[in-house]
């Protein structure tokens, strides 16, 4: 059972009881990421969810590491398009020590300069990495041929020039407008119970930055083609068609039609161009829902004499796919998938943690696995049909890293 608690000043608490477990996971979830950037400033939520990890006044960074090393814990972090998460994994008799750890971190960070210095390097690397892989960096071309100039369309690491601008002020500045307690969910999940909320209350519940109206706007999917040449062996490939927002009642659909696309090793593309045509390694779908928009990726890498031919193949694909549907057999067999990665993927303190902040953040309800199976099992051919035309008639985005003798 999911308890939910607003502080209050607005903070919201979601916990999770699992006491078959030994675990506890604490998350601290903002809903600001690579979309509520400019151009001025792309890549500082990213930036800063590396910074939160340098020091406080009254820890170093290599004492923050220390402090979980010495419980057996886990602590990371991550940034997406559109919110920002903290976590920590430790043992159920840390979990006070874990939330106090986390709660110095995120309110008491100094954001030392020379300290902000070293971690620009550190960045700067992990920007390198990611143009040194290919079929990293054909994921973040294909946004941009999608959306453009929004900020969807920007790369969630920012760039070397952006990344060198970033100053102490601007990161206080960035959390005073964008970590408001409106926009902060606390979930936990594991052998834990209702008490444990008053102690996360006390922490976050003095918070008092004042909530700034924000007013997202909605972006045009663009149907661009974005090349770029690079010294590869592999041409990298992504089609991008516009797809469905969080929460959408078509989403459930689409996961079928995902699922039978390229989401599987049974799906058409895999048995197509993998099994049948050894055209490609790694071929793949997957959908991403946003606030107000929704883009579904079509990936798949191959020697550059042979592109044409698997685009070919891919096209023919989904031509196949528009005209004739699915059968009885794919649509029975992807509901059971579903629900099999839906309940195997709950298992864990982890996984129900991102479950129920990501849905508080974002959507504000929780529903149960027997309500969502119920709603899997009803899903009709009529339906992912009518998503499949939808989506899959459209033109698509394009974007291509391929090797610099490679003419299109």
């Amino acid at each position: 059972m999911i308890e939910k608690y607003t502080s209050s000043n607005g903070v919201r608490i979601v916990l999770e009881s699992m006491p078959a477990v030994r675990s506890v996971t604490i998350g601290i979830w903002v809903k600001t990421g690579s979309r509520n950037e400019t151009i001025d400033n792309n890549g500082i939520s990213h930036f800063l969810e590396h910074m939160f990890f340098k020091g406080t006044k009254t820890r170093n960074a290599q004492d923050i590491a220390e402090a979980f090393d010495s419980i057996g814990g886990q602590i990371n972090a991550f940034t997406s398009k559109e919110y920002t998460c903290f976590y920590a994994k430790v043992l159920d008799t840390h979990k006070e020590f874990a939330l106090e750890v986390l709660a110095d971190m995120f309110f008491e960070s100094t954001f030392d300069e020379e300290e902000m210095e070293r971690e620009k390097k550190v960045v700067y690397e992990e920007i390198k990495m990611c143009e040194d892989t290919p079929d990293d960096i054909v994921h973040d071309l294909l946004a941009e041929a999608a959306y453009g100039k929004h900020p969807l369309g920007f790369p969630i690491l920012g760039t070397e020039k952006q990344l060198g601008s970033f100053n102490q002020k601007q990161l206080q500045q960035y959390i005073e407008d964008n970590y408001t307690p409106d926009r902060i969910v606390v979930s936990v999940a594991g052998n834990v119970n209702s008490s444990f909320i008053k102690e996360i209350d006390s922490y976050f519940g003095s918070l008092t930055r004042k909530a700034k109206e924000k007013e997202l706007t909605k972006p045009v999917f663009l149907q661009e083609a974005i090349y770029r040449s690079k010294d590869t062996e592999q041409a990298h490939l992504c089609l991008g068609y516009n797809g469905y927002e969080v929460g959408d009642k078509h989403l459930y659909p689409l996961s079928i039609m995902n699922n039978v696309l390229g989401g599987s090793m049974s799906s058409r593309l895999f048995q197509e161009v993998r099994e049948k045509k050894g055209l490609a390694y790694s071929v793949f779908s997957y959908h991403a829902a946003f606030i107000d928009d929704g883009l579904l990726t079509i990936y798949a890498g191959t020697g550059k004499e042979q592109l044409e031919q698997l685009e070919e193949v891919i096209y023919s694909t989904l031509h196949h796919f528009v005209k004739q549907g699915l059968t009885e057999r794919e649509l029975r067999n992807s509901k059971e998938q579903i629900k099999g990665n839906l309940m195997l993927g709950l298992e864990s303190t982890n996984s129900r943690m991102s479950r129920n902040g990501r849905n508080e953040l974002l959507l504000q309800k929780h529903r149960s696995l027997d309500d969502l199976i119920t709603e899997i099992d009803g899903i009709t051919d009529q339906q992912v049909t009518s998503v499949i035309q939808n989506v899959l008639l459209q033109n698509p985005s394009r974007a291509l890293v391929a090797p610099e003798d490679y003419r299109k």
